[in-house]
C-alpha cells in the first residue's frame, strides 16, 4: 500500500503518540538530571579528599620541619668547627674534618654582649704575613640585610679571592629561624651544610643561588624539596641527607656558638681580625673596610 493510501491518524491516536513522545523526553532529562547530580557529588567528594589530602600534607611537612631538632651530631667536612666553610682561588675549599658536636660545649657568656661591641669569635686571626687576608662573614640566609651585603660585596669577595688576595669564610647559622614558619634559616643553613660535606666545590654556587633566591623575611621560605632541586641543578645530590636533617644539630650548635662568643646579628663581618661595623668603621663601606686592610698588607 503507498503512503499515500494508509490512512490518516486519528486525533486520539496523534495525541496519544505526542504523549509518548513526552514521556520519554521527561525521562530522558530526569536520567540526565540523575546523571548530573551523581557526577556532581562525586566530584565534590574528590574534591573534599584532595583538600584534606593537600591539609593533611601541609600539617606533616611543617610539623616535620619543626619538629625538635637534637643537641648533638655529626658536622660535615670541609666546615670547621666554628661553622665556616673557607674558600680560595676557584672552586678550592680548605678541607676540614668531620667530627661531632655537642651543645653542651658551647660556652655560656659571662655578659649579655651589645651590638656596639666587638664579638670574641673564635678564628677570624690576621692571616700570617704573605698570605691572603682572611675575612669571615656570619650569615642567615633569610636575613635581608645579608641579601643586600652579598649583592653589594659578592662580586668584589669573589673577584679577590680568585686572585688569591683573601680567602673567604662563610659561617652560615640561623639566628632568624621565628622570622619564617618553618625555621628556613636553619635548614638552608644544614642544606648548605649538605653541599660542603659531599660536593665542596658545588658550595660557593649553591651559596649564591640561595641568595638569588632569597624568600621575603617572614614568609615560609623555600620548602625542602626546592633547596634539594636548587642543589641539583648544580650537580649536588642531597635529598638523603636534607631529609635525614642530617646537619640541623650541627646547625643548631654553631648558632649557639656565635651567640655565645657575641655575634648579635647577621651580617657579622670580620677582615683579619677586625670586626666591621663598629667603632670608626662604622661609618666605612665593607669594600673601603677591607681595601684598607688590603693596603696595609701590601705596606707591610
Amino acid at each position: 500500500m503507498s503512503p499515500s493510501n494508509q490512512p490518516r491518524p486519528t486525533k486520539a491516536e496523534r495525541t496519544a503518540a505526542a504523549r509518548e513522545k513526552a514521556r520519554q523526553i521527561r525521562e530522558a532529562q530526569l536520567k540526565k538530571e540523575k546523571r548530573n547530580k551523581l557526577l556532581l557529588r562525586w566530584g565534590v567528594v574528590v574534591a573534599l579528599v584532595a583538600v584534606i589530602a593537600i591539609v593533611a600534607l601541609v600539617i606533616t611537612t611543617t610539623m616535620r620541619q619543626n619538629a625538635p631538632i637534637a643537641d648533638s651530631g655529626p658536622s660535615p667536612a670541609n666546615m670547621n668547627a666554628n661553622g665556616g666553610i673557607t674558600l680560595g682561588k676557584g672552586t678550592a675549599v680548605t678541607a676540614a674534618p668531620a667530627a661531632n658536636v655537642n651543645l653542651s660545649s658551647v660556652p655560656t657568656p659571662t655578659a649579655q654582649p651589645t651590638a656596639s661591641q666587638a664579638a670574641n669569635a673564635p678564628g677570624v686571626e690576621a692571616a700570617p704575613k704573605g698570605q691572603p687576608a682572611k675575612v669571615v662573614v656570619y650569615v642567615d640566609f633569610i636575613c635581608p640585610v645579608c641579601g643586600d651585603f652579598e649583592k653589594t660585596n659578592g662580586d668584589t669577595l669573589t673577584q679577590l679571592r680568585n686572585d688569591g688576595k683573601i680567602t673567604l669564610e662563610y659561617r652560615p647559622i640561623g639566628f632568624l629561624d621565628s622570622r619564617s614558619t618553618t625555621n628556613y634559616s636553619s635548614r638552608a643553613a644544614a642544606a648548605a651544610a649538605c653541599v660542603a660535606n659531599s660536593y665542596p666545590d658545588k658550595y660557593a654556587d649553591f651559596f649564591n643561588d640561595l641568595y638569588a633566591q632569597q624568600p621575603a623575611e617572614g614568609s615560609a621560605g623555600l620548602s625542602d624539596q626546592q633547596l634539594k632541586d636548587i642543589a641539583s641543578k648544580r650537580g649536588a645530590d642531597i635529598s638523603k641527607c636534607v631529609d635525614d636533617k642530617t646537619y640541623r644539630p650541627f646547625v643548631k650548635y654553631t648558632t649557639a656558638l656565635a651567640a655565645a662568643v657575641g655575634v648579635t646579628g647577621t651580617p657579622t663581618a670580620f677582615v683579619d681580625g677586625k670586626q666591621w661595623g663598629i667603632g670608626d668603621s662604622a661609618k666605612q663601606s665593607f669594600q673601603d673596610f677591607l681595601q684598607a686592610d688590603l693596603d696595609a698588607r701590601a705596606k707591610a
